[in-house]
């Protein structure tokens, strides 16, 4: 008796921890003992997920500024190294049409950008390229009192130089050279057809600057 009371308990019991429909029949505080492991939830993605490079925004937006920096200061130093040249062929080749076009007229020198002529009518000549103020200039030096062949000689240069006609050029050089004296001193500028006229003289000798403006 002790044995089939025995066997009809664990029926019972076994009965009631049955698996019905797919869910476990046991209950209670058995199951409740049990702990339960939770899945860890997926992160939302952040909206300020990107594939870019990561760093400071900053940091990219100065990237286009210092290469247009760059580029400016290759494109003036490309500017540069170009003009020169140029300037120094212009001198050179006002140099040669004066060399070739006025008798006894030689090139003496060159240095940086002004070339240095002679001629037995004049103490100094010379053309200098681009200056601060000026495009080009024509220079000239003679005595104190000039005589008409110094005057032939500068409207004649100066004709070359700045493609004008030849009596303007003696014109307006032989009135700068003149015009000083007594009364107005030993230092005159004048404006004429567009050029800028600077005579100056001292006790033994006087000379003139022939420009045309940077803008002219």
């Amino acid at each position: 008796m002790a044995g089939s009371r025995g066997w009809s308990r664990s029926k019972q019991f076994w009965d009631k921890g049955k698996v019905r429909n797919g869910r476990s029949a046991i209950q209670g505080p058995l199951l409740s003992s049990i702990p339960t492991l939770d899945k860890p939830a997926l992160r939302p993605p952040s909206s300020d997920a990107s594939i870019g490079p990561k760093g400071h925004p900053h940091m990219t937006s100065r990237r286009p500024f210092r290469r247009s920096i760059f580029l400016a200061a290759a494109l003036s130093l490309v500017a540069a190294l170009t003009a020169s040249p140029a300037r120094a062929d212009r001198c050179d080749d006002s140099a040669k049409e004066l060399a070739n076009n006025i008798d006894k007229l030689k090139i003496n020198f060159k240095a940086r950008n002004t070339v240095y002529l002679t001629h037995p009518q004049a103490k100094e000549l010379s053309v200098a390229c681009r200056g601060d103020k000026y495009a080009i200039e024509l220079y000239a030096k003679g005595d104190r009192k000039p005589k008409p062949e110094f005057f032939n000689l500068v409207g004649a240069m100066a004709a070359v130089v700045f493609t004008i006609p030849k009596d303007d050029a003696t014109t307006g050089s032989s009135r700068c050279l003149k015009r000083m004296g007594i009364l107005r001193g030993d230092k005159v500028s004048m404006r004429y057809r567009r050029l800028n006229m600077d005579c100056q003289r001292n006790k033994t000798e006087a000379w003139i600057a022939i420009t045309r403006g940077r803008d002219e």
